[in-house]
């Protein structure tokens, strides 16, 4: 019998299969079309309480959603809208949008915060400044924002700003995907103070938001490679028969588990409440490494054939090199890792070690 997860599951692919990939351009920045079928199926929503306006259901639910859509090459903001802004606005006890309209998420340490005292009592704010590397910018009617709190306050500030009317930064990942800027001139905002804990926890989810996508990513680009060599023939038999293929076979596989499983057990992690940091750490450091073994072995296999555009590889690879670099490089999350890991001295290195990897 199939599970809820697996109905969803299906639900998604069913809706993606009337949608294929296509080069983003400037003109089209994202999958519109996609968006509003996922939106009324109720699964922009999922993993986020219904009494905030979600479509409940649980986390796992949620990255299903979003590793589904990831294997698909869907060109739309859920990774950012189910696993890291809607939570975040949820446990600050802020107002959650409606799901139906694109949230996006952005770290934005160069936005100035100043609290406003306007009679509707606190968690007002205004912004200035720019936000870099916004996902989705342009597409996405929202952006929670987590910038420095106001100055005196060692804190952090978790803002919604509404971005319908603010004009987007022509930039672009390697993928096409937008990655625009937004230049904020004292923009009014709902928000709350988190802690340095809180903060972290909110970046953590961030990166494991963008290594759940690399690991689905990494997992189907496997797939069309192995059944790339099991179909194309040279020399009489098929690519797969060869010795040689069957060894990058194996490496690309390595990769594919090790990134699996440390992202596997960093969603565990989040969803039995424990701090995340170090889990997601290490997470999107192997999912990174990761990708520099699996592409450049995946056009290998596939030869010259899997640098065309029409062919759908690169659909998945050049995400992947994109991914790779967001929501915090590996060397960032070594660092934090490795602080992580040493914080308890000597003694505790070893059980730290095998609680985050």
């Amino acid at each position: 019998m199939a599970s809820d997860q697996d109905l969803v599951v299906e639900t998604v692919k069913d809706i993606l299969s009337g949608f294929e990939p296509f080069v983003l351009t400037a003109e089209r920045r994202w999958d519109a079309g996609l968006w509003s079928a996922l939106a009324d199926a109720g699964l922009t929503g999922v993993g986020l309480p219904e009494e905030a306006g979600g479509s409940g259901g649980e986390l796992a639910d949620a990255v299903a959603i979003v590793r589904t859509l990831a294997a698909g090459a869907g060109a739309v903001p859920v990774a950012e809208q189910l696993l890291v802004a809607g939570p975040a606005l949820v446990a600050a006890d802020l107002a959650l949008p409606s799901p139906e309209e694109p949230t996006t998420f952005a770290v934005a340490d160069a936005v100035t915060v100043h609290p406003v005292d306007n009679g509707d009592g606190p968690g007002r704010f205004t912004l200035s400044g720019t936000v870099a590397d916004v996902a989705w910018a342009g597409a996405a009617r929202h952006v929670v924002v987590l910038a420095p709190a106001p100055a005196g306050m060692e804190r952090s500030v978790l803002a919604l700003v509404d971005a319908s009317s603010l004009p987007a930064g022509d930039a672009f990942n390697l993928a096409g995907e937008p990655r625009g800027s937004l230049v904020l001139d004292r923009v009014g905002a709902s928000g709350a103070l988190l802690t340095e804990a809180g903060a972290s926890e909110v970046r953590a989810r961030y990166a494991l938001a963008r290594s759940v996508q690399l690991a689905a990513a990494l997992e189907q680009v496997l797939a069309w490679t192995v059944q790339y060599a099991g179909e194309r023939h040279q020399f009489g038999r098929p690519l797969g028969k060869f010795q040689a293929i069957q060894m990058e076979l194996a490496e690309m596989a390595g990769e594919v588990t090790a990134v699996t499983a440390l992202t596997d057990a960093a969603v565990q992690s989040l969803d039995r409440g424990e701090n995340v940091v170090l889990a997601a750490a290490a997470a999107k450091v192997r999912a990174g490494a990761a990708v520099e073994v699996v592409a450049r072995l995946a056009h290998q296999v596939h030869g010259a054939i899997g640098f065309t555009q029409e062919h759908k590889l690169h659909h998945l690879t050049r995400r992947l090199w994109s991914w790779r670099d967001e929501a915090g490089s590996e060397l960032v999350w070594s660092r934090v890792l490795a602080s992580g890991l040493l914080a308890g001295g000597p003694d505790e290195l070893w059980p730290a070690l095998t609680r985050a990897v």
